[in-house]
């Protein structure tokens, strides 16, 4: 089985905590997340079966993280905004095929550039103008 090299961590938090959940995920290796706001559908049967009262505004908090630090990260969520807290907050994880986007991390079917091969604008444009020069030169020279 193909291991996942990040997972994303979702955490579900009552609205106002989600920068609690960012501060403990950053103080073991998290770089930064996505906040989602978000309403909750529990119903009573929950409240009482998790013996909680469920705020119905809540905050997902998105966050792309290592797998290596994957555990860390769940256990800062849940000692610090867990669901003994008053962030009230559930996380788990995903594991995450592909990413694209990361400036440590390039795409493994990114193509590469060869200038050689496919020369950018600025290079059709230097070779244009040093052309232009080499005509200017043998025209002189002709004149002489």
């Amino acid at each position: 089985m193909n291991k996942s090299k990040y997972e994303l961590v979702l955490c579900i938090v009552n609205a106002g905590f989600s920068e609690a959940v960012m501060d403990a995920a950053k103080e073991v290796g998290a770089r930064g997340g996505t906040v989602i706001h978000a309403r909750g559908t529990a119903n009573r049967e929950a409240e009482q079966f998790f013996n909680i009262t469920i705020q119905p505004d809540k905050e997902v908090v998105m966050i792309l993280v290592p797998n290596e630090i994957k555990d860390n990260v769940l256990h800062a969520l849940y000692q610090g905004v867990g669901l003994k807290t008053a962030g009230q907050g559930i996380a788990f994880s995903l594991p995450v095929d592909d990413v694209v986007g990361l400036s440590s991390t390039p795409h493994p079917q990114e193509p590469k550039h060869d200038k050689k091969s496919s020369p950018t604008p600025t290079d059709t444009a230097t070779q244009e103008i040093a052309s232009q020069n080499e005509n200017n030169d043998t025209t002189a020279e002709k004149k002489e």
